[in-house]
């Protein structure tokens, strides 16, 4: 009896071992399996792994502040431009050989061949001044006698507004553009880029009243007694320097302003 019961207590501790070595062989598959298993399949395995990798801080802002940027500008669209105003320097003056007028009415003629000898073109006042269209209409051609009395308006003899002054300064090769509705800046801006500026005001820069004039063809347009030109070529922050049959001066920019603006900001100048 003694002997089956020794041999009870042996079989007992040899299934004892025999578990025992099954469980560490189970540990040990299970941590291998976890070394080389994926993190998904460590989170079926282990719950609490699993908790802990879905309580990981995630990198949200981040990937907001991604998102925002790259919703600045829909995918596939053109970059907005933004337009910044060019800084223009608070003064500037250019140098012009100045020229009185060959004809009394003739300064459109003497400002033009001044404006062209500042590109070193050569033109003479008394060619210019006949090649200009002849009208009725200022803004088609030169209005009257060229040595006509001064201070009439149309159909009396008065003058030539931009278009045709610079339509034919175009013809003798100079690439200048002309018309109405210019403002200050832009004419600070082109005298700092370097290039005067024809502009058309009331006598020696003096006030004026401006009149509607209806032409034979039935075109309207703005005259205005003693209408006249002179060259801008300077300016600083309180007034402008201009050539006047010859002769510099300078003004505010007030009295400026309130001359030019009687024809309605009437220029020509280099493009």
């Amino acid at each position: 009896m003694q002997k089956i019961f020794g041999k009870v207590i042996l079989i007992n501790k040899t299934w004892i071992a025999i578990v025992l070595l099954i469980l560490l062989v189970s540990v040990v598959a299970i941590l291998s399996i976890l070394d080389n298993s994926s993190p998904s399949k460590r989170s079926e395995l282990l719950p609490t792994l699993a908790l802990s990798l879905t309580n990981t801080p995630t990198l949200v802002p981040s990937l907001e502040l991604a998102t925002a940027i790259a919703t600045v500008e829909p995918a596939g669209s053109e970059p907005t431009a933004t337009l910044t105003p060019t800084a223009i320097p608070g003064s500037h003056y250019l140098e012009i050989d100045a020229h009185g007028k060959y004809f009394y009415l003739g300064c459109e003629a003497a400002a033009a061949v001044d404006l062209a000898g500042f590109y070193d073109i050569l033109i003479y006042q008394y060619n210019f001044q006949h090649e200009l269209p002849l009208s009725d209409n200022p803004d088609l051609g030169f209005v009257g006698d060229a040595n006509g009395p001064w201070g009439q308006v149309p159909p009396y003899a008065y003058g030539v507004h931009a278009t045709p002054v610079a339509e034919l300064l175009q013809k003798y090769g100079l690439e200048v553009e002309g018309g109405k509705g210019y403002t200050l800046e832009q004419l600070k801006g082109k005298l700092a880029a370097g290039h005067p500026v024809i502009v058309w005001v009331i006598g020696n820069m003096i006030g004026g009243v401006p009149a509607e004039y209806t032409d034979t063809q039935g075109n309207t347009t703005i005259v205005a007694a003693y209408e006249h030109v002179v060259i801008l070529t300077g300016y600083d922050e309180d007034s402008v320097r201009y050539v006047n049959n010859g002769k510099f001066y300078e003004v505010p920019n007030e009295v400026f302003l309130n001359s030019w603006g009687v024809l309605g900001n009437m220029a020509v100048f280099h493009r």
